[in-house]
């Protein structure tokens, strides 16, 4: 975070004016641009795709592993289930790229509505995953330290406080989106998400658990 985040924006500000009003367009190709690297616009499309195609196929993989993890606990169709010779989940996969297509296609045709409608119903999901985490955290290392101590090989610092910062911190910022009216939208769509999925989970509960991962892990060790 420090070297790719902080840091680039450290070498524009930099080299640059505060005042520039390359900065308005694209500061990263202005910079490129300053230093005297030829075909700086092309440079950057090339390092912004390459970035994109990473995120997609990042994406690709967490949604078929979640897919099949959910249809082992029955929670998604079986079919989700099906692994090839390899250890992919294909089915889930294809599922997920067929979405991605979709997506893509009323990008074409409505690309300035579905951006903004993604962006909205995504904006405050990052924020609540964490959420979650931290809340899990603290329940599950409680019962691990007391029942399986050895197995917390890598222990977080200020436990429990900077947990229970986290979360205080966490929840500060969502409240404070209701104030924001450009980030308002972003909540109210998140939190309509968080419940249908919340609601869903309850409706469709399975009766039985089945333990999650087993055969996909026998397959990636």
């Amino acid at each position: 975070i420090i070297v790719f985040y902080v840091g680039s924006i450290a070498v524009v500000v930099t080299l640059l004016p505060w005042n520039s009003a390359s900065i308005l367009t694209s500061p990263f190709v202005a910079v490129l641009e300053y230093i005297g690297v030829p075909s700086a616009a092309q440079v950057m499309n090339v390092i912004v795709l390459t970035a994109v195609l990473s995120c997609l196929n990042s994406g690709l993989y967490t949604t078929s592993r979640m897919l099949y993890s959910l249809a082992e606990r029955g929670e998604a169709p079986k079919r989700f289930m099906k692994i090839s010779k390899r250890g992919v989940p294909v089915a889930a996969t294809l599922a997920g790229t067929f979405f991605s297509y979709i997506a893509v296609m009323m990008n074409y045709f409505y690309p300035e509505t579905i951006f903004l409608f993604l962006v909205n119903a995504s904006g405050a999901i990052a924020l609540l995953v964490y959420l979650v985490i931290a809340v899990s955290q603290l329940r599950m290392r409680r019962k691990i330290e007391k029942e399986n101590p050895e197995q917390l090989k890598i222990k977080m610092w200020l436990f429990p406080y900077l947990t229970y910062f986290t979360i205080l911190v966490i929840c500060a910022i969502l409240a404070s989106m209701l104030f924001i009216e450009s980030m308002r939208p972003q909540l109210i769509l998140t939190s309509i998400i968080t419940f249908g999925v919340l609601a869903a989970y309850f409706i469709f509960k399975p009766n039985k658990k089945v333990p999650a991962n087993a055969a996909l892990e026998n397959k990636h060790p």
